[in-house]
């Protein structure tokens, strides 16, 4: 009998989208023959997700986990894409969905994470390719993102829930903090709320220093083309500009930001504000927003092409 090698198996996924021990029992079945593999394959129909696999997929789920990690919290958000909202809806979605995030929480890199077990024994990827071929649609595990802390919480927060922990939004945010854990909880929540309600002006980064010094030379060449044309001498020019890019940090930085539940004061004021009511100093550490879909170039779908595209054959 062949020998079933990695390489094997890696080509035989890459032609038909079949999980991995599928392509390991194939290979086994024709002694190591990848085209007859592939007819294997077919005939057991294992093999349909490969032809969903350039299909775009820009709606699906955002889900996010937490868990206790000693004195700490850590916490997980996870962007898993389908072709329709219907199939957000399914019930076998959702659950993979929810275990992925709670798997990302302790995986290194998308890449970890897409090789990490399930509860079902196969891998993330291996698990979203069966459930292709379940319900029809293509599917891909976009990013994944995790913050912790110790001692602290991570709060979690999803806007537009389509079940417990997953919807459109979803928010982590990590406070570092010996305070009264119930109440930095509730804090970190509503610091979530704010991030996810922050739009269009989503915050880029957490403080003024963690903003690309690319993003930051861009607005202040804008900035400057800008207060040029008012015909003022460059030394009023740059005060102008540094007066502006104050403005552009209260717009684009988290803690810069007027807080959505009071404000009169920044995230930052108000972090600090309650710190009497913890009990401790609290830092804000991280923060993680994923909205559903962005960045991702959606398809203008023309129906009755389609449907004339499909009776041609």
């Amino acid at each position: 009998m062949a020998e079933i090698t990695a390489a094997l198996v890696k080509d035989l996924r890459e032609k038909t989208g079949a999980g991995m021990m599928d392509c390991k029992k194939a290979l086994a079945e024709t002694d190591g023959d990848v085209e007859a593999a592939v007819d294997w394959l077919r005939k057991k129909g294992l093999s349909k997700a490969a032809k969903k696999a350039d299909r775009v997929t820009a709606e699906g789920l955002v889900a996010v986990a937490s868990a206790e990690r000693g004195a700490g919290m850590a916490a997980a958000a996870v962007e898993v894409n389908s072709e329709t909202d219907f199939v957000a809806r399914n019930e076998l979605f959702q659950k993979a969905a929810s275990e992925i995030a709670e798997l990302a929480i302790d995986a290194a890199d998308i890449e970890a994470l897409s090789a990490a077990q399930t509860s079902g024994g196969k891998s993330v990827a291996d698990t979203l390719t069966d459930l292709i071929a379940q319900i029809g649609e293509n599917m891909t595990l976009r990013r994944a993102a995790a913050l912790a802390v110790d001692p602290g919480v991570v709060s979690t927060y999803v806007h537009n829930a389509a079940a417990e922990g997953m919807g459109k939004i979803g928010v982590i945010v990590a406070l570092k903090s010996e305070g009264d854990k119930a109440k930095l909880a509730e804090l970190g929540r509503k610091v979530a709320m704010h991030v996810a309600a922050a739009s269009p002006a989503a915050p880029l980064a957490l403080s003024v220093d963690d903003l690309d010094p690319a993003v930051v030379q861009k607005e202040r060449d804008v900035l400057s083309d800008q207060a040029r044309a008012s015909g003022k001498p460059e030394n009023i020019i740059e005060k102008m500009v540094e007066g502006r890019l104050r403005k552009f940090y209260e717009e684009v930085v988290l803690l810069n930001q007027a807080f959505v539940l009071d404000p009169d004061n920044t995230v930052e004021q108000a972090l600090k504000a309650a710190e009497a009511d913890v009990g401790a100093p609290i830092e804000c550490t991280g923060f993680v927003r994923m909205e559903l879909g962005e960045g991702v170039e959606k398809k203008d779908e023309d129906f009755a092409a389609e449907v004339a595209a499909a009776a041609r054959g």
